[in-house]
């Protein structure tokens, strides 16, 4: 409710807006659309919140089952420890970015003389209200509602984002665990096969990996469409702000309000990308553990199992933008690609 809300007031300013300040109209642009992407993110993880919790299955039985493996259990919290360091760092950056963005608007408000008045002076978020803000407690309250809502919003987005990164590293580990497997198993002399680690079992894990992933895939899919989509557009008008305003008397506040949420947009956008660089390289040292495993120890019908993992490893395991292109690392260079021709053209016209 509160961001139907906000967003009704945002894109009101954003269509009843003066377009002579064009770099404000562009501003208020870029923090609408970011709340728009944290608002379809909510509803696309509701409408597959089923696939959401078998993904929780699967972890909480992939944590039981290993419990009683020394090694196994090492690799899952080491990967866990990860994971938690990772997504503290997330939630540092984007509520960080959101407290100096509304620091560098109460530092514009206070450097100008002219918006002194609370009529005159520039709100945290740009909305369109059904009332004036005509007295000084009417503004406090705007402010200081605008600032709860933008630190649940940083916080929200970095909630989704840590999410992903979480489920990424618990796959980490468990292909760890399938490759440490594989040494163990093709490394006795005996044609035997190891009654811990039985061929069955390794190909039980790799299906329970492949469709952990494809799990992943179905739900972060529209998701890491719909942020390639806004991100982009989010990136250019905001470097367009920041070019902007260097020539302006009060640069320097609009660079801190808008700089770090420059760097948070890209960081988005490199995480879903990298998550998706990652996740195949994994996939390929499935196949590569397979191979260099001494498999030519053991029995032919038990070394039998090499092939099948090798072949369906090649199929790669990995996160797609709207199931059209696969997430890469050069997926992330051309979105700043296009954000940055984008935004020349909009400097061009200006």
């Amino acid at each position: 409710m509160a961001l139907g809300t906000a967003q009704i007031c945002q894109y009101g300013f954003v269509i009843y807006s003066d377009r002579d300040n064009f770099p404000e109209f562009m501003d208020g642009l870029s923090s609408a659309l970011a709340n728009s992407l944290l608002f379809t993110k909510l509803i696309i993880l509701w409408v597959n919140q089923r696939k959401f919790g078998d993904i929780l299955q699967i972890m909480t039985a992939d944590w039981q089952r290993h419990t009683s493996n020394q090694r196994s259990t090492s690799i899952m919290t080491k990967t866990a420890f990860l994971a938690c360091r990772v997504s503290r760092i997330i939630i540092f950056i984007n509520v960080s970015t959101v407290l100096l963005y509304c620091f560098g608007v109460l530092a514009a408000n206070a450097s100008d003389p002219e918006k002194w008045e609370p009529y005159n002076r520039e709100l945290i978020l740009k909305m369109k209200f059904p009332f004036e803000i005509s007295t000084h407690p009417i503004y406090v309250a705007v402010t200081v509602l605008q600032i709860i809502h933008l630190v649940f919003v940083g916080c929200g987005i970095g909630f989704v984002n840590t999410l992903l990164i979480n489920l990424i590293l618990h796959i980490d580990g468990q292909i760890d665990i399938l490759q440490d497997w594989m040494k163990r198993a093709f490394s006795r002399k005996e044609s035997k096969p190891s009654k811990e680690i039985t061929p069955e079992l390794l190909i039980t894990k790799h299906q329970q990996i492949i469709m952990f992933s494809e799990n992943i895939e179905n739900i972060y899919t529209y998701i890491a469409f719909m942020i390639l989509l806004s991100n982009t557009l989010i990136i250019c008008f905001l470097g367009f702000v920041i070019a902007v305003s260097l020539d302006k008397p009060n640069a320097e506040v609009i660079v801190v309000k808008s700089f770090m949420f420059y760097v948070s947009m890209n960081l988005d956008v490199f995480t879903y990308c990298y998550a998706g660089e990652y996740l195949s390289a994994k996939n390929k040292m499935i196949g590569d553990a397979a191979y260099n495993s001494l498999w030519y120890n053991v029995a032919t019908k038990n070394s039998r199992i090499v092939l099948f993992v090798v072949v369906r490893s090649q199929k790669r395991l990995t996160i797609t933008c709207g199931k059209i292109m696969d997430l890469t690392l050069e997926r992330f260079t051309s979105v700043v690609k296009a954000s940055a021709s984008y935004m020349s053209v909009l400097l061009a016209m200006y």
